[in-house]
């Protein structure tokens, strides 16, 4: 039994074929275990929190506030995903950045709310503290930390401007990723975008701007950025798009730097064109120290695969590698299609097909040059011989097919965790009518972990 079991598992890591776009070898994963949090779980806001925040997602339908619960149904790509706004309490959905800790537990990111600046002023920012039951499937919350900012460390009017606590929304914030670096909280925000370091019970102590080539990286978001008349251009500060910031935030084993990866490229001025590199768009890995406080002025280039549309996640491994989530935008599986040239609010219209863990080679030889792609897995195509997936397969492969994947972080030398956003209650991406859940994946990935 127990060569059986070995063989088995040496067969489900071997490599398969590399491929010829420059992505490295693919790898096989196999789930070792699988968590699973329901769409609809809520928390309340801190008791001295400004009412406001005890109902959340009155402004997602539209300019007009609605404060009718549960009387506006969430859409994805037009579909009704059954789930209604707004909400009372705060959903933990969103979850964009996950930490392995040493005990076993996991911290674990909650985005800007529900997706833009105008409709998120009554979403708390939060971290929250889990702690996954593989063998029940299920996520135990330990601890929720809120951001605030009550010694005005953040340098423009929050939501929250006028109360004693300055509880943090997201309206003022998209944060996408962070570290935890000693006895502080390191986030990735996207709207600016910016870096936000906080204490250990959410405490803003300050704000960083964001560097890249000696010149400030705004995006139109950027609280210095003044709306333009009609016919007149973009201010020349500009050059990131909107909601195209940190997505990826990883720091050294060390703890000496951060490496704040962008979602979107920079804008080229005297091309007139985003930053490319044979036609593929260019993504900044900008070098932050965290000992001076301060850009050291370095970068590494991340080229999107063709197929790729955005990254997800970003964490280190070792000093020189680390693990990069690479997706489109499509959700949803073949078995649930639109018929061909055709959309319903019942099928999926643009299937999921590019879902990537991808490990790349970062190291002082290619500062400043673009990352080697070592190899990568497809969450569309993962083994699950022991049957610990908790929802159903696709052809006898697990599929993670989520319009956004935005946690991957190492576990250990043979596992590595993978999450969805859900974006509540936006996304439909297993069935085209029922909002996601939160998911958890622990993969069994030894050959790409140690792949070189």
């Amino acid at each position: 039994m127990l060569l059986r079991t070995l063989l088995a598992a040496t067969a489900m890591m071997m490599v398969v074929p590399a491929y010829a776009n420059g992505d490295g070898t693919e790898f096989a994963a196999q789930i070792a275990g699988h968590v699973v949090l329901p769409a609809e779980t809520f928390i309340e806001p801190p008791a001295d929190a400004p009412a406001d925040l005890r109902v959340s997602g009155k402004f997602t339908s539209g300019p007009t506030r609605n404060e009718a619960l549960g009387t506006a149904e969430g859409r994805s790509a037009g579909r009704p995903t059954g789930v209604k706004l707004p909400f009372r309490g705060q959903p933990v959905q969103g979850h964009s950045g996950i930490k392995t800790m040493p005990d076993g537990t996991y911290w674990v990111l909650t985005d800007n709310g529900f997706g833009s600046k105008a409709n998120s002023p009554d979403a708390a920012l939060f971290l929250s503290h889990y702690r996954m039951n593989w063998a029940a499937g299920t996520v135990e919350r330990l601890r929720t930390v809120f951001l605030h900012d009550p010694d005005k460390k953040v340098p423009f009017r929050i939501v929250h401007e006028g109360t004693e606590k300055r509880y943090l929304t997201g309206a003022d914030f998209d944060p996408e990723g962070f570290q935890i670096i000693g006895d502080k909280i390191w986030i990735g925000e996207e709207f600016g975008p910016y870096i936000l370091r906080a204490d250990l019970n959410g405490k803003v102590e300050a704000l960083f701007e964001t560097m890249a080539d000696g010149k400030p990286v705004r995006s139109p978001d950027h609280y210095a950025v003044t709306t333009q008349n009609p016919g007149q251009p973009m201010p020349a500060s500009v050059n990131l798009g909107r909601s195209r910031g940190y997505e990826g935030f990883a720091a050294s084993r060390d703890g000496k730097f951060i490496y704040g990866l962008l979602e979107g490229p920079l804008w080229d001025a005297e091309k007139k064109d985003w930053e490319k590199q044979d036609g593929n768009q260019v993504l900044r890995i900008l070098e932050f120290s965290v000992t001076e406080t301060k850009w050291t002025g370095r970068h590494w280039k991340y080229v999107l695969s063709p197929g790729a549309a955005a990254i997800g996640d970003f964490n280190m491994m070792d000093a020189t590698t680390a693990l990069v989530i690479e997706r489109d935008n499509g959700e949803g599986t073949a078995d649930r299609a639109c018929p061909a040239g055709q959309r319903a609010e019942n099928c999926f219209h643009d299937l999921a097909k590019f879902k990537r863990i991808v490990k790349i080679e970062m190291n002082d030889a290619n500062a400043n040059a673009a990352v080697r792609k070592i190899g990568f897995i497809d969450l569309m195509k993962i083994q699950d011989p022991n049957k610990k997936a908790r929802k159903p397969l696709n052809g006898g492969v697990y599929t993670f097919p989520f319009f956004t994947i935005e946690n991957v972080d190492v576990v250990d030398d043979r596992h590595i965790i993978v999450g969805n956003d859900n974006n509540l209650p936006f996304s439909s991406s297993r069935d085209p009518n029922k909002a996601d859940d939160n998911e958890f994946l622990l993969l069994e990935v030894e050959a790409l972990l140690k792949a070189k």
